[in-house]
């Protein structure tokens, strides 16, 4: 039969209740409460029916309570994966973005994703899915709202004769 593994004792079941009742951390609350129901002397089973798992989760946050304490007993967070882009290469995108296409070199008027991926991927040689373009976009402070085209020949002075004005009152 194997061993039973053994809790730390620097802390009573008393201060693991205060502490799951100071805490935001719903699950490591659940977690500390059944680690002190284990102090006061409950079964294994029962301590970890109390926290919502079974016998063997709760001797893996009992390892985890052994080695960092109570706050060994929140979730790890996952960070996701690593972008793909350096910092410096996503302040040569915003570069591109914000002095906008060549008509001569890059075949567009206005940049789309699409272009944008392309961009990137001769530039760069990462690629990504269109989607993905218009979060890195939203990332570095651009907006998919794109600017009302002006044409070259139109004359500040005509707008301004065009403008309807009201009386005041």
């Amino acid at each position: 039969m194997p061993a039973t593994v053994k809790i730390r004792t620097d802390f009573s079941a008393s201060e693991l209740r205060r502490l799951a009742a100071g805490s935001k951390d719903a699950n490591q609350s659940r977690r500390l409460l059944s680690l002190a129901a284990v102090l006061d002397g409950m079964g294994r089973a029962d301590a970890a029916r109390i926290g919502g798992m079974d016998r063997q989760t709760l001797r893996d946050w009992v390892h985890r309570f052994n080695a960092q304490g109570p706050d060994g007993l929140k979730d790890i967070r996952s960070k996701g994966q690593p972008q793909r882009l350096s910092a410096e290469q996503l302040a040569a995108f915003s570069e591109i973005v914000e002095t906008g296409p060549d008509r001569a070199k890059d075949g567009v008027v206005r940049w789309r994703r699409i272009d944008l991926k392309r961009v990137i991927e001769e530039r760069f040689g990462v690629v990504y899915h269109e989607r993905t373009i218009g979060k890195i976009l939203a990332q570095i402070g651009f907006s998919h709202i794109s600017a009302r085209p002006r044409h070259p020949g139109q004359k500040a002075e005509t707008i301004e004769a065009f403008k309807k004005t009201s009386k005041r009152r």
